[in-house]
């Protein structure tokens, strides 16, 4: 970690919450809508966060699993959102869900009207939406927390690591 925390300091709550409290409380309150305001299905929403936490190199990010209603998806879904081309575990929207995540956060000018079009035979333009503010959250924020060394020891506000 390049942050420096005072002794006996949560290092979230320090960096996120008392370094940048304009800011970071804001940011924190954002993130934590992706999670109880989505209305995306669980599947596709772990797809495209597990690529964008795989793509960003966020620890904690690949290690945590959404949980709605005390479900999770399957341990071995992260294998198959890395396989995300030619797994058989995914349907359409999953699918679509992690190709969307990786243009997103890699090549963003690449994606043109043929991939819209694709997206938007399985996902309404609110869904559509909703998918790049969560995408543009986990991209923001699992790599702001990559780059200062926070995801080693990062956990959700609210939560227990998972």
């Amino acid at each position: 970690m390049i942050i420096d925390i005072p002794e006996g300091k949560d290092p979230i709550g320090y960096v996120w919450g008392e370094m940048v409290p304009g800011i970071g409380v804001a940011a924190a309150q954002f993130s934590m809508s992706v999670y109880s305001h989505s209305t995306l299905g669980l599947r596709e929403f772990e797809a495209a966060r597990l690529r964008i936490a795989q793509i960003n190199g966020c620890l904690f990010c690949q290690d945590w699993r959404t949980e709605r209603d005390g479900k999770k998806v399957e341990p071995e879904f992260a294998d198959a959102v890395t396989d995300w081309r030619l797994t058989e575990a995914f349907d359409d929207r999953t699918r679509l869900a992690a190709e969307y995540a990786e243009r997103y956060a890699l090549d963003h000018h690449g994606i043109d009207d043929e991939f819209l079009t694709r997206m938007l035979t399985e996902y309404s333009q609110t869904e559509l939406v909703e998918l790049s503010m969560c995408i543009g959250s986990w991209l923001a924020f699992g790599r702001l927390n990559r780059v200062l060394g926070l995801d080693t020891v990062c956990v959700l506000p609210g939560h227990s690591a998972a």
